[in-house]
């Protein structure tokens, strides 16, 4: 044997192992890791709703009794009684036009102060992000009282633009920095070949700029709505009239002082949570380049 060809057969020696270290077959391919702690946290998350969506068709008995997967007998009366026993498809309807005006806002305002942010020469661009994380990271519990108080003299306690305007606010910035990350990823010459060709800087962002920008303005508005839908300090705070009353208040203030609905409970925050899972099934491709953009750009 030549010192050459010990040489290759000591390097087939090494090099085999690593062609077939990555290579699993059979059950290894499926079960590992990153797969075993997906499924863990796919569990936690789905096993709340799923109790929930389960205990909305049960009767009050089965539900204070023994722990059961499945209902014994199927029964939509707690829903009737959701929509029959009080406001709730008032409070549906009052969460729907807050959500839906404060997320128009925010896309509004978000879109051009990120292309601003984006593309205009200014100075003080830093100031300006670093005061926008900070106001997207500040408590609502903070500013509560100087906002009822404002709120107060201004009149508009007990009204739809008392929830809008602090929605619309607090969602802003975040909106910003998703929409600025996306208007940074889009070349200069589309916008150049735009000016060429007559487009003004407002028709130019519209025709040009937002087509491209979709996935960001999805994201942005589908976490909008979610933080709206859900809040609740603020609508408990600012609107205390079941004219008004949103649905994450409304559903808390089911029930009596003696007794507590459980079943209409979980009925309402069932139908509290479609909303929220049709706009994550239908934009999730959306949301997923959004939030995916956002992390790799700026």
């Amino acid at each position: 044997m030549t010192a050459g060809t010990g040489a290759l057969e000591g390097a087939a020696r090494v090099v085999a192992p690593k062609r077939t270290r990555g290579r699993h077959r059979g059950w290894r391919r499926w079960i590992n890791g990153v797969n075993l702690a997906a499924l863990v946290i796919a569990v936690i998350v789905a096993a709340p709703l799923y109790w929930m969506i389960t205990s909305s068709f049960k009767g009050p008995k089965e539900i204070g009794g023994a722990p059961s997967l499945w209902p014994h007998h199927l029964s939509g009366a707690n829903y009737q009684s959701a929509f029959s026993h009080y406001h709730f498809e008032t409070y549906l309807l009052n969460s729907v036009i807050v959500s839906v005006c404060a997320t128009v806002i925010v896309l509004g305002f978000g879109m051009f102060a990120g292309y601003g942010l984006a593309r205009l020469p200014m100075r003080g661009k830093f100031t300006i992000m670093v005061t926008l994380l900070m106001i997207s990271l500040f408590p609502a519990i903070a500013i509560v009282s100087p906002l009822y108080l404002i709120m107060r003299d201004l009149g508009w306690l007990n009204s739809y633009q008392a929830l809008i305007i602090p929605y619309a606010a607090f969602n802003l910035p975040f909106a910003i920095w998703i929409l600025r990350n996306f208007f940074l990823g889009i070349p200069r010459e589309m916008e150049e070949v735009a000016r060429v060709d007559g487009a003004s800087p407002t028709r130019t962002v519209v025709s040009i700029i937002v087509p491209q920008v979709l996935p960001g303005l999805f994201t942005a508005g589908v976490f909008t709505f979610t933080a709206c839908w859900t809040e609740f300090l603020m609508a408990l705070t600012f609107n205390n009239s079941d004219q008004y009353r949103t649905i994450a208040v409304g559903i808390a203030e089911f029930g009596g002082e003696f007794t507590v609905p459980y079943g209409t409970i979980f009925a309402a925050a069932t139908v509290a949570v479609l909303p929220i899972a049709i706009l994550v099934l239908v934009f999730r491709r959306a949301v997923i380049s959004g939030l995916t953009s956002g992390a790799v750009k700026g």
